[in-house]
């Protein structure tokens, strides 16, 4: 009688033993229909088999600005620059350098795309006609939006693309 109660439980231990479909220690099988695997059970890792995740570096914020001297129509623009601040003065200053007086900030964006539509040169030359200057997810989208808000900006106005940049975040390796 003990014999036969020792071979039952023999049996029945072999059976729980195949229910884990020979994964190793700490998962359990996937799968079905002729397709299987092993996949880990949560918090049930041994510790040593366990493979953490280290970040090797981070994420970063790109500013641009563009800055712009309505009488003289000089235009800043920087790109990729770490701070706000940053982008603001190095557009001021390429404002500057190029003949303005009084540049004024139209537009400080970050991690987008920027794109500004003028007017045609006849309508800027007698006054009339109005800039746009437009951020947007991809350049793309800046430009379509710029040109749509710039001949929409008056009636009959013309206008073109001047000037299109990005200044995406970047990725930076801590090592």
């Amino acid at each position: 009688m003990r014999k036969l109660i020792a071979a039952i439980f023999l049996l029945a231990v072999s059976q729980i033993a195949f229910a884990e479909g020979a994964c190793p220690p700490g998962s359990y099988p996937i799968g079905g229909q002729g397709v299987q695997g092993c996949a880990p059970i949560p918090g049930g890792g041994s510790g040593t088999s366990e493979r953490r995740m280290v970040a090797d570096g981070k994420w970063e914020t790109r500013w641009g600005a563009v800055s712009e001297d309505t009488e003289s129509m000089a235009t800043g623009a920087s790109i990729s620059m770490k701070s706000k601040r940053l982008a603001v003065a190095a557009a001021d200053a390429e404002c500057k350098r190029l003949g303005g007086k009084k540049c004024k900030l139209r537009l400080a964006y970050f991690n987008q795309c920027i794109a500004i539509a003028d007017p045609d040169a006849g309508q800027l030359a007698s006054g009339g006609g109005k800039s746009m200057v437009v951020s947007a997810e991809t350049v793309e989208k800046a430009k379509e939006t710029a040109l749509s808000k710039c001949q929409g900006a008056e009636n009959g106005q013309t206008c073109e693309i001047v000037y299109s940049a990005c200044s995406m975040s970047e990725y930076k390796a801590y090592r």
